[in-house]
């Protein structure tokens, strides 16, 4: 079965800037969404997770002159720096870069931007994160809506796999921009509080910044290890904001993937849904999962304590799912209140400790994309 191994991690959001910090606030049941202004709507403000430029400053200042870069540049490659901070070796010359973003440097725009508008292309945002550190390989770019973070995990297996190389550092990111935040506000889909997802009384979704990163290989290396080994993508092709109301495009994900995997859906210990707290993506999902068999498994989404986080979403959300097979560990779903009346799915209410080999971690996103991915713990006997 081909599969790739996720070794070294970072995390970059409000919560913390490692990995460590984030599930510690995790832990905790800390939320990053809090009130910020804006004049875009009734009350002057919105609830989102935002990352302290300052703080973000600071730290990058240990490694470079953030001046010289974006905040969304200093959020990618300080996630980069703590992977590769924690490698003994690494060889550019054949390490592959991939990077996954929706929107990208989509503020240089703005007319207070003081960098040069060609910095908004997907391709040069790469090229900044690949000369900082080295990288000899051309980078990959992965932007497909809110699927992008996983899809470019699932594309980093399907190349390793195909001998094009042997390891790769994925990171994804993306801005509580005035772009993105404008754009879901003409949606009306943004909550008037935080989030809650799969929650009977939520009302609209809420927004977040992050930067996730993570080296992965087809060799393991330690004695306890988490894999990818089963993905599919595909496109509903319903809307290019609405998901399908039968949830077609992620039941077939689902499906293909389960198959892959060679798991039946009682075989799952975990799913890790993308659940924005909008009243339409969270439906879908709920008919999809039901239609796979997949009601009955513990589900959480990390809306609740992120904001949707675009194109980190479901590569930050992996990386808490790999460590919470390694931890047994289930964290709650934020913020959820009361369940659904129709389809109603097994919503983890409160952190607990299980016995965990298998996870599914699920995406959809504009234009009717969709993704599913199966994570397996493996130990030495």
């Amino acid at each position: 079965m081909k599969k790739i191994y996720l070794h070294e991690d970072a995390i970059i959001s409000p919560l913390g800037f490692t990995t460590t910090e984030n599930i510690q606030a995790i832990s905790a049941k800390k939320s990053a969404l809090k009130l910020h202004p804006n004049s875009r709507f009734e009350n002057n403000n919105f609830y989102a997770g935002i990352i302290d430029n300052d703080l973000l400053s600071q730290a990058f200042l240990k490694i470079g002159d953030a001046s010289k870069y974006t905040k969304l540049e200093q959020m990618m490659i300080l996630a980069v720096d703590g992977v590769l901070k924690n490698r003994k070796q690494t060889n550019f010359q054949q390490l592959q870069l991939i990077v996954s973003t929706t929107k990208g440097n989509i503020d240089i725009l703005q007319s207070n931007s003081n960098f040069p508008e060609n910095r908004v292309l997907l391709s040069e945002l790469a090229n900044t994160v690949k000369e900082f550190f080295g990288f000899k390989k051309k980078p990959i770019v992965i932007s497909n809506a809110c699927i992008s973070g996983g899809l470019a995990l699932a594309v980093a297996r399907r190349f390793i796999n195909s001998d094009r190389f042997e390891e790769a550092i994925v990171v994804g990111g993306d801005l509580v921009s005035e772009f993105v935040v404008s754009g879901f506000n003409s949606f009306q889909a943004i909550s008037n509080e935080p989030c809650k997802p799969f929650s009977a009384n939520r009302n609209g979704i809420s927004l977040g910044e992050a930067a996730a990163a993570v080296f992965v290989s087809k060799n393991r290396e330690v004695s306890k290890n988490v894999s990818l080994f089963a993905d599919s993508s595909a496109n509903d092709a319903n809307h290019i904001s609405g998901p399908s109301r039968t949830g077609e495009g992620l039941y077939k994900c689902l499906s293909i993937a389960l198959n892959e995997a060679r798991l039946t859906p009682s075989q799952i210990d975990y799913l890790s849904a993308h659940g924005t707290g909008t009243i339409f993506n969270d439906s879908m999902e709920a008919v999809a999962f039901t239609r796979s068999g997949l009601q009955e498994v513990p589900i959480n989404s990390y809306k609740g304590y992120y904001g949707h986080t675009l194109g980190a979403a479901s590569l930050l959300e992996s990386i808490l799912v790999k460590h919470s097979l390694l931890k047994n560990t289930l964290f709650s779903s934020k913020n959820f209140e009361v369940a659904e009346g129709e389809n109603p799915l097994n919503i983890i209410k409160d952190h607990k400790d299980s016995n965990l080999t298998y996870a599914i971690k699920t995406s959809s996103g504009f234009g009717g994309c969709n993704l599913a991915m199966v994570f397996k713990k493996e130990e030495d006997e």
